[in-house]
């Protein structure tokens, strides 16, 4: 079977405006939260998130087009101008129509129509923008950056929640593996910061309401967590099968061996706490690239910072390796970057194609005390050096989804 490489990746998140600037913040432990600044946050029970600092759509695409896009679907397209620089794919009419998009949302354009909600009913439907459908369906970045450049292959986003972003890749990764499409730009985006985005998750108890000192969350693993802080951003990669990106003389960054998806078919957001789904799905992930079991070197963890997730994942990851889980350093870059819904999956891809080419794994910050649930070895605050060829990527999502990803050194 011809190997799935990866040519280019591009993410904004609250780290940093590019990969190069998020993996310098991240392996250096500097976190993206702070106070909210999207919206006046008086009255909520949570004021703090990691927040896309300095994003400017102008830089982007036309300032025209970027108003009627929504903020997600901004994120999206400028993650993929960076990714589709870094890869060096020219988009032609001779290949155009053997490239897919796949770039995922959980939610979309959250904050666009509740905005129309509000107008609708203060001035009445004929106020509602006629870029309103656009700006808030789920596939919208997907198909702006198809339309943006060209691309005429299968367009398509996935919806499973926070493992959006990594069962959009792994639909991609299918794609090439079936010879539908020789390349992929894929990955995710989202923006939900915003009142009912903060409100709603909340309510439902899973929300870092470390306001006034929040130099000390989210704290994923760590005994005393008291939940996620929400993140924003989008990040984006380009596949190729590799004789195509061969053929063009195209800089290779890594492999991706493998991808494997699972149900808990347990509840609509609380994961089955015996982590038997998610470590179903590391299983099949390892055993579809080919992978021994002894040869992976780093997890990067889903790792929310929620009591029933970090425990959850914990057994997850041994029951799937055993006592090897002991062995293997494991971390959680969302202690960074905070949660970004459906796009966390996609850049901690990134994240894992780093870790995999430099020899560093990115730390777990804000870990202080450990946790009898929680007893692996988290990269506590300080990265690692430490020369690994696989690694892989979890994203576990409301509803009982599990997504894992295999990255593997290329040579």
């Amino acid at each position: 079977m011809e190997k799935i490489v990866i040519t280019g990746m591009g993410t904004v998140n609250s780290t940093g405006l590019s990969v190069d600037e998020s993996w310098n913040n991240v392996i250096n432990g500097i976190s993206g939260v702070g106070k909210i600044t999207l919206f006046d946050s008086t009255g909520f029970n949570v004021k703090i998130a990691c927040e896309l600092k300095g994003f400017d759509p102008a830089r982007y695409m036309d300032a025209k087009e970027a108003r009627r896009r929504d903020r997600f679907e901004q994120m999206g397209v400028a993650a993929a101008k960076e990714a589709i620089a870094q890869s060096g794919l020219q988009i032609t009419d001779t290949n155009r129509a053997r490239i897919g998009v796949v770039v995922s949302s959980a939610i979309g354009g959250m904050k666009s129509l509740q905005d129309a909600i509000i107008t609708m009913k203060d001035e009445g439907p004929r106020r509602i923008s006629p870029f309103l459908i656009p700006m808030l369906m789920p596939n919208g970045a997907s198909g702006l950056i198809a339309i943006d450049y060209g691309i005429k292959g299968p367009s398509f986003s996935v919806a499973s929640a926070c493992a959006s972003g990594a069962d959009g890749i792994g639909m991609a990764w299918m794609m090439l593996r079936a010879g539908i499409i020789d390349s992929a730009v894929t990955g995710a985006a989202e923006s939900t910061v915003c009142e009912v985005g903060v409100g709603a998750f909340d309510r439902i108890g899973a929300m870092s309401r470390q306001n006034d000192d929040y130099s000390m969350t989210p704290a994923p693993f760590d005994k005393n967590r008291d939940g996620l802080v929400m993140g924003e951003g989008a990040a984006v990669i380009v596949l190729e099968r590799e004789s195509i990106a061969r053929a063009r003389g195209a800089v290779i960054l890594a492999e991706l061996a493998g991808y494997a998806g699972t149900a808990d078919a347990y509840h609509v957001t609380a994961p089955d706490s015996n982590g038997m789904g998610g470590a179903a799905a590391i299983r099949a992930a390892l055993d579809i690239a080919a992978v021994n079991y002894d040869e992976v070197g780093y997890i990067s963890a889903h790792g929310t910072g929620t009591q029933l997730n970090d425990a959850s994942e914990t057994k997850a990851i041994k029951g799937a390796f055993g006592n090897q889980a002991y062995k293997l350093a494991v971390s959680s870059t969302k202690s960074m970057t905070g949660h970004m819904m459906g796009a966390t999956g996609a850049l901690e891809v990134i994240f894992s194609v780093q870790a995999v080419r430099e020899g560093i794994l990115p730390p777990t910050i804000h870990y202080e005390t450990p946790d009898l649930e929680c007893d692996l070895d988290f990269i506590p605050n300080k990265a690692r050096e430490k020369k690994i060829n696989v690694a892989i990527s979890n994203a576990f999502g409301f509803g009982g989804h599990n997504a894992v990803l295999v990255v593997r050194k290329y040579v």
